[in-house]
């Protein structure tokens, strides 16, 4: 039996509890006044009768505080916030973004699930904002790896086109512990004075740092436990230094996924949306199955993940 075919991807009542459970844990919040004191529920309540449907649709998961009187969904301060879309469909195009390695087209969402393709490209962007993870303890740690690489993807707007070099193109810079989480970001160039401030920040001293030979790391790879470098100049990709493994692989690997999801499948991407894309690679490699977190955990952390967050057309 498919997985899409569960209640809460099929049914809208079942879709609003599936939710709730996920988003209220200890039961209903009010988003006017955060009042927890028995809000009732309010069922049979149906939306204004139109020519599509005469009757109105009725509007499931509705709620009614006693406190301030106001009414409220489990929608309401989340992503979801304010969506004409049925949260069957939210839930179906959660649970498919979560579980494509490479990721999933707005066209193919719009197809698969049969809504615009205007809607398909605003919802995937809302549901990467709920991937967005808002965890920026340092990563590593004694005893642990991180590795740092940047490359270069896309096009700048109004630059011509050159050989060679990456002027031309979108920087990112990538952090990987080796066995744990991504984090990257895309940054105006890739150099000392914008790459040094995001690892001082984002790594752990007591970590055992690793990156190729761009001159760049050396100053401030002395701030770490160390700093081992594999010199691709000279096609060196490992080393081996008794019980350590010099490379820069895990996060040449990362990208190797990110470029094949932005090439292969969403093939253009505007400068102004590449930190979503970043967001959205870098929940599933932190969140893969190597971890222990397979398709319907993943999306069920992206899920939590959209709690607290907003994002418009204007965004």
């Amino acid at each position: 039996m498919s997985v899409l075919s569960r209640p809460h991807f099929r049914d809208e009542a079942a879709a609003f509890e599936h939710v709730e459970g996920m988003l209220w844990p200890y039961g209903p919040v009010c988003h006017h006044c955060g009042s927890m004191e028995k809000p009732y529920k309010l069922v049979g309540v149906r939306t204004k009768a139109s020519k599509k449907n005469p009757n109105g649709i009725e509007r499931h998961g509705l709620y009614k505080c006693r406190d301030c009187k106001g009414q409220f969904t489990v929608r309401m301060g989340t992503v979801l916030e304010e969506s004409h879309l049925p949260l069957t469909i939210w839930l179906q195009a959660i649970h498919l973004m979560c579980s494509s390695k490479k990721g999933i087209s707005a066209h193919q969402l719009h197809r698969t699930l049969e809504i615009t393709y205007k809607a398909a490209w605003f919802l995937a962007h809302r549901i990467r904002e709920a991937m967005r993870s808002g965890d920026f303890s340092p990563m590593g740690g004694n005893g642990k790896t991180v590795e740092v690489d940047e490359t270069y993807i896309g096009r700048l707007a109004g630059t011509p086109v050159k050989r060679g070099g990456g002027a031309h193109k979108n920087s990112v810079v990538t952090l990987v512990e080796r066995g744990g989480r991504a984090r990257s970001f895309h940054v105006d160039t890739a150099r000392i004075g914008t790459v040094m401030p995001i690892v001082r920040a984002n790594i752990a001293k007591e970590s055992a740092l690793m990156t190729d030979e761009a001159g760049m790391y050396r100053r401030v790879g002395q701030e770490f436990a160390s700093h081992d470098v594999v010199t691709h100049s000279k096609d060196e990709y490992v080393r081996y230094e008794g019980e350590k493994t010099v490379h820069t692989n895990t996060v040449e690997g990362f990208y190797s996924i990110f470029k094949r999801g932005m090439k292969g499948v969403y093939q253009h991407c505007g400068e102004q949306h590449l930190h979503r894309y970043l967001a959205e690679f870098d929940f599933r490699y932190s969140n893969r199955s190597a971890m222990g977190i397979e398709d319907n955990v993943r999306s069920l952390i992206a899920l939590k993940g959209a709690a607290g967050k907003r994002l418009t057309y204007r965004a």
